[in-house]
């Protein structure tokens, strides 16, 4: 058997002539193929607008910036999750608060937000920034109406998510990104995420003035719509103090390519996750999945007893699946700015046992069940 990495890309040869198209073309950066792009986007996951940015680190940076985020400003988020989601904040200088996970969804727990929230002034806290963790969406009806009553804003990270939605209380599918509940959808085109652009993000969002904020912060500041008959064509202001955060057109090609077979690899990626379950149901922990919601899956994860060992058995095998995420509140970095920590027992349970197995939609059926039979194997002793 060959290596079987947790996750890949799949690029055809659909992708490559995309892109060797765009090379042969006028503009390799800020050209067509870009606002293509966040045009595509946007109407996938139903969103008003959408813009490229280089990663979605920077995605996430631009969104904190963009609600006008101030140094000391405090804001929630799940450990469980790239590390990411919580710097996002301090690039801004604000303060970085955990709230505990729900031990079946793996979620940000919303009781756990809501006792966070409730034992501190109003005014405390800024802004939630809830994970769509593993492809599975958060409620964000219900995270929206917590934000509401504590006028908070809320940042979508649903770089795990496209195609992914939950249902509302209406009985309407939400797609994750879609602007409905949260002010900004994230999300991310890494080569092991659904849409591989081999670096990328997008912020998705329906405000208009978020729109064009954004649109300045990500090429430096700058503008030409100020532009009148006395200046010429070489005309631009720096309004503020933005970054370059660009996609190129190379890049937007290959995920307008990726985008349109994201429904198709979805599907795929449930197939997948199917499979696991029922070879898997009644001897090992898997994440659960509300009714209503539907999982993008990103990652399959289990919990297991022995985590290390398994993780040992499984490389022995060639199989090399992986571990998300270390607990961001335990990570050297924010034990020394001297985070205060709540309780986040459930998250640090969760990381003791978690290990994600292959998942990516060109993982064939053979490949798939050697690792359940490697598993069960482990499992059973």
């Amino acid at each position: 058997m060959k290596a079987i990495p947790y996750g890949r890309q799949h690029i055809d040869q659909n992708d490559i002539d995309a892109v060797v198209e765009t090379l042969q073309a006028d503009y390799l950066t800020q050209g067509p193929k870009v606002k293509e792009f966040e045009d595509k986007f946007a109407e996938y996951v139903g969103a008003q607008y959408a813009v490229a940015v280089t990663n979605a680190t920077c995605g996430l940076h631009l969104a904190v910036l963009a609600l006008d985020m101030q140094p000391g400003d405090r804001v929630i988020t799940t450990p469980i999750t790239f590390a990411a989601s919580a710097n996002c904040v301090r690039y801004a200088g604000g303060e970085v608060w955990f709230a505990d996970i729900d031990p079946d969804t793996y979620l940000l727990s919303l009781e756990s937000v809501k006792q966070l929230i409730e034992s501190k002034p109003k005014g405390f806290f800024k802004g939630i920034i809830p994970v769509d963790f593993a492809g599975l969406p958060v409620d964000l009806e219900a995270y929206r109406a917590v934000a509401l009553a504590h006028d908070l804003w809320i940042i979508e990270d649903a770089c795990h998510a496209p195609g992914g939605y939950f249902t509302d209380s209406k009985g309407v599918q939400q797609k994750c990104g879609n602007g409905v509940y949260a002010e900004m959808g994230i999300f991310s085109f890494h080569p092991v995420k659904h849409i591989a652009c081999g670096e990328g993000g997008m912020i998705t969002t329906n405000s208009e003035a978020l729109y064009n904020k954004l649109m300045l912060l990500r090429t430096h500041g700058i503008t030409k719509n100020n532009m009148s008959e006395n200046h010429g064509g070489w005309f631009y202001e720096m309004q503020t103090l933005g970054f370059n955060y660009r996609l190129s057109d190379i890049q937007s090609t290959l995920g307008i390519t990726q985008l349109a077979k994201n429904n198709e690899g979805v599907q795929r990626r449930n197939e997948i996750a199917n499979r696991y379950k029922e070879a898997f149901e009644g001897r090992v922990k898997y994440q659960s999945l509300p009714e209503g919601m539907y999982n993008a899956h990103h990652l399959f994860v289990v919990e297991v007893e022995d985590r290390k060992r398994l993780y040992d058995h499984l490389r022995n095998q060639q199989i090399y699946a992986q571990i998300h995420y270390i607990p961001v509140h335990t990570l050297p970095y924010y034990k020394e700015i001297g985070y205060q920590g709540a309780d986040l027992s459930h998250s640090e349970q969760y990381y003791a046992h978690c290990i994600s197995l292959p998942m990516y939609p060109t993982l064939t059926n053979e490949e798939q069940d050697f690792v359940i039979d490697q598993v069960i194997s482990f499992v059973n002793g």
